[in-house]
């Protein structure tokens, strides 16, 4: 794994200190890891269902704040077969959120010298306003191309016609604003739309899948060539879901389910020693998966820089 002879272009424009993204090859393939930022919440959103002495615990053996945590916000950028694919597209702006140090992922994209009208397909891992709102920034959608294929999950497109938020756990004014957001989407995006059941190939080594459980219709990425391979596991695994894998996050909307399919995929990873990454994961989040007991571990790769 490395950024050598990857063909993401540096922009010239003004740089952040840190800039946020990192490239790498899986194969023939480029891949670009972009942060949209992070996301403050509450950190009972990170186990609701756990013994709050158990989640105080974890949260002080790694020197985080027992209030709010900092989640992170990746999103994907992938080159396969002349194709190029955005896998989720951020937070955008939710004014009503106050959100300040999200919704980075447009300028940042620009940073990196990605124009977003050189973007073929964007593949949805759900519709979370996290994942779908930087498509409903002002000025966006005039920029993407007017034949932009949007793939996501035909379960995923069926529960926002009618979304079920009896099961979660999430801070006031969220449900409003993800119920608002998703429709929005469908309504500016909905002829754009390219839905699948099960998985379906974006482009040669892109494959999406469906889990369930986290919404009914998430879905996961895989990228493979030659011997390489990388799983973008959108929402799935969360910062805590390696050691704790049955602490169910506030966001799942079938808090079981989501826990089972996390436990499905982060033993497949850790079998295949293929690589990880996911949206809540502090960025890079780049790591593969081992197995300790019951639970895993999370490695993180060295960097190649």
């Amino acid at each position: 794994m490395n950024l050598h002879n990857t063909s993401y272009p540096v922009g010239s424009g003004r740089e952040e200190l840190v800039p946020s993204r990192y490239a790498l090859k899986i194969g023939d393939i480029d891949v670009l890891v972009v942060s949209d930022g992070v996301l403050p919440l509450p950190t009972t959103m990170l186990a609701h269902n756990a013994d709050p002495t158990v989640r105080a615990a974890w949260l002080h053996d790694r020197f985080l704040p027992q209030d709010a945590f900092d989640w992170a916000l990746n999103a994907v950028m992938v080159r396969s077969g002349g194709k190029t694919i955005l896998i989720d597209a951020g937070l955008g702006s939710d004014p009503n959120l106050n959100l300040p140090r999200a919704g980075q992922l447009i300028r940042r994209l620009e940073a990196a010298g990605i124009d977003l009208s050189a973007v073929t397909d964007l593949v949805l891992t759900h519709m979370h306003m996290d994942h779908i709102g930087g498509l409903l920034v002002d000025g966006v959608k005039q920029r993407l191309r007017k034949d932009l294929r949007i793939h996501v999950a035909a379960a995923e497109v069926k529960f926002w016609e009618a979304p079920d938020f009896s099961r979660v756990a999430m801070p006031p004014g969220f449900p409003d604003a993800l119920r608002a957001t998703a429709k929005r989407f469908v309504k500016e995006y909905g002829s754009q739309l390219r839905t699948f059941d099960e998985t379906h190939e974006i482009a040669p080594g892109v494959i999406a899948r469906r889990t369930g459980g986290h919404t009914p219709g998430h879905s996961v990425v895989r990228i493979a060539s030659d011997d390489d391979a990388l799983t973008f596991a959108g929402d799935a695994v969360f910062a805590v879901g390696f050691e704790q894998p049955d602490w169910h996050n506030g966001f799942e909307h079938d808090p079981e389910e989501a826990a089972r399919v996390r436990v499905r995929l982060l033993r497949e990873i850790a079998e295949s020693s293929e690589m990880l990454v996911a949206t809540h994961l502090p960025f890079p989040s780049i790591g593969r998966v081992a197995t300790d007991g019951d639970a895993f571990r999370f490695v993180p790769v060295f960097w190649d820089y």
